[in-house]
Order: structure tokens, then C-alpha cells, then sequence
């Protein structure tokens, strides 16, 4: 049976492009029989506003949806921790302490989510307590071997996790990155369908990898448009976008604004201004 999932965090309300993704997650399961899942990411620190997750509620109520709730990610701290201790055992993570205006002025590449890190703290005598933890990209591919992932419309992918390099899987400040907590939410999830938009494509090739590290079944992927500003650039919580909040209150009607979504009534497409990071 197939089961998809909306993640928001609350760091922000939902605007349009939130409301597309959640609509399509949720048509994507009905049709098959299937569940749709509510799962709050809620680990983003001190800009997780708890109060938030209600308003998530209501805006999918107000556009139609029905949805079953799962645990929120501050749950689920120990089982990042197990995993975390898991690839350390293995040897696949090192802690760094650069900052990032550190690895700005090293970097020679640039990645998905930024310059890639040129390994400065790789083999270093670092206070494990104060630093981050990357993986050994290198170390990781070897182990892992070669990898496929498919996407409904894209089809089958060869992994090619090294774009990102050596990449954050535990942040001094959070108890895991994006890229970690949500592989393994998806896996407790049993999401055997991952809907996400296309900024997130890159993205899939580093999850592909952590779940052959930990040994976590593996979904297909289905990597939907984006919707766009009068600018042509995604919406984003960090640019004041339009909430569905608002809207919900000043008496717009939800349904026909799913049902506009669905008919393609909005400007869609992929930003190069945006690049693969956290779902926001």
C-alpha cells in the first residue's frame, strides 16, 4: 500500500508552494488506497515555533485534506542518536569545527547545499563535544558500492552522493541535519512514496546512500514541480511569501484553491536561484 507524507516544519507559516506539495502527496495516495501522513519536523532549534503545528492542521483541513498524524521529530532524538553512533562506529564520521565562512574561503567546488567542504578537519585531533560530525564521502561510497534509486517520472537514477562531498549528518546545535533526520523518519514512516519538489532531486542521491549505511528500506521518489513568485523564483518562508494562513482567514476558499492547484493555475517550474536544503 502506498504511503506519502507532508513534513513542514514550523520555523514558518505555509504558503502556495507547501499547499502544492501537500495536495500532491495527498492525491497520490488516495488514488492508489493508500494513507497520506502528517509528520512535524519540529528539531530546527530555537526557530521551531510550537504553535504553528496547529495552524499546519488547519490550513490541510481548510484545503480539504485528510491525513493521519504520526510523531513529531522531537520524538525521535534517540533514534538519530543510534544512528549516529552507528555510522561513527563504522568509521564513516569525523568531527569539524571550521565555520562557515572557513570553508567559503577554502572550498574550490560547489554542491547542492553550497561550497563543498574541502576536508580541512579530515584526520585532526578535534574536541568531539564542539563540532559537527561529517561523513567521509569517500569512505561511505566504497562501502556502499554502487546505487540505483527510480523516480516516477525522472525513472531509474545512478546515486551520485558525491556532489555533496563530506557532508553535516550532526550539527553542533541540532541533534541532526535535514539530510539525516529525514531518511530516517521516512524509514519509522514506512513512506514507501516520497513526494518532494524539484529543487529537492539532488537530494535523493545523498538519501539513497544513508539508507544503504543503515540499512533502511527504499522507497521510490516522486519529485514534483515547484511553484513560482512573480519573479520566477520558488516560494520560500525567508521571502515573506504569501501564507495559506492568511488567505484562510480573509475568507478565500481552501478547496477551489486545491482544486486550482491540481489544474496547474499557479506558475510552476524549478528556480537556479534554489538549490537543494531543507524543505521550507
Amino acid at each position: 500500500m502506498i504511503r506519502t507524507r507532508f513534513a513542514p516544519s514550523p520555523n514558518g507559516s505555509l504558503h502556495l508552494g507547501h499547499a502544492f506539495a501537500a495536495v500532491t502527496a495527498h492525491d497520490l495516495a488516495r488514488c492508489a488506497g493508500g494513507s497520506f501522513l502528517l509528520r512535524i519536523e519540529d528539531i530546527d532549534g530555537p526557530r521551531s515555533r510550537p504553535e504553528l503545528a496547529q495552524e499546519f492542521r488547519d490550513d490541510l483541513a481548510w484545503l480539504g485534506l485528510a491525513w493521519e498524524e504520526v510523531p513529531a521529530q522531537s520524538t525521535r532524538l534517540p533514534f538519530y542518536a543510534q544512528a549516529a553512533e552507528r555510522l561513527k562506529a563504522a568509521g564513516l564520521l569525523y568531527p569539524c569545527q571550521c565555520s562557515r565562512a572557513e570553508i567559503v574561503a577554502a572550498a574550490h567546488q560547489v554542491g547542492p547545499d553550497g561550497p563543498l567542504y574541502p576536508g580541512t578537519c579530515k584526520g585532526r585531533d578535534i574536541d568531539p563535544v564542539a563540532a559537527a560530525w561529517r561523513l567521509d564521502m569517500e569512505r561511505a561510497q566504497q562501502l556502499a558500492g554502487p546505487l540505483e534509486w527510480r523516480d516516477q517520472q525522472a525513472g531509474v537514477q545512478l546515486a551520485t552522493p558525491a556532489i555533496f562531498g563530506d557532508v553535516v549528518l550532526l550539527r553542533k546545535d541540532l541533534p541532526a541535519s535535514y539530510h539525516l533526520a529525514v531518511t530516517l523518519d521516512d524509514a519509522a514512516d514506512e513512506i514507501s512514496l516520497v513526494t518532494r519538489g524539484m529543487d529537492l532531486f539532488a537530494a535523493t542521491h545523498l538519501h539513497r546512500l544513508l539508507q544503504a549505511l543503515l540499512d533502511l528500506p527504499v522507497p521510490v521518489w516522486h519529485h514534483h514541480p515547484v511553484v513560482l513568485d512573480e519573479h520566477g523564483r520558488k516560494l520560500a518562508k525567508r521571502r515573506g511569501s504569501p501564507s495559506l494562513a492568511d488567505r484562510r482567514r480573509a475568507g478565500e476558499d481552501g478547496a477551489e484553491l486545491a482544486t486550482r492547484l491540481r489544474e496547474g493555475d499557479f506558475p510552476y517550474g524549478l528556480s537556479l536561484g534554489d538549490s537543494v536544503g531543507m524543505e521550507s
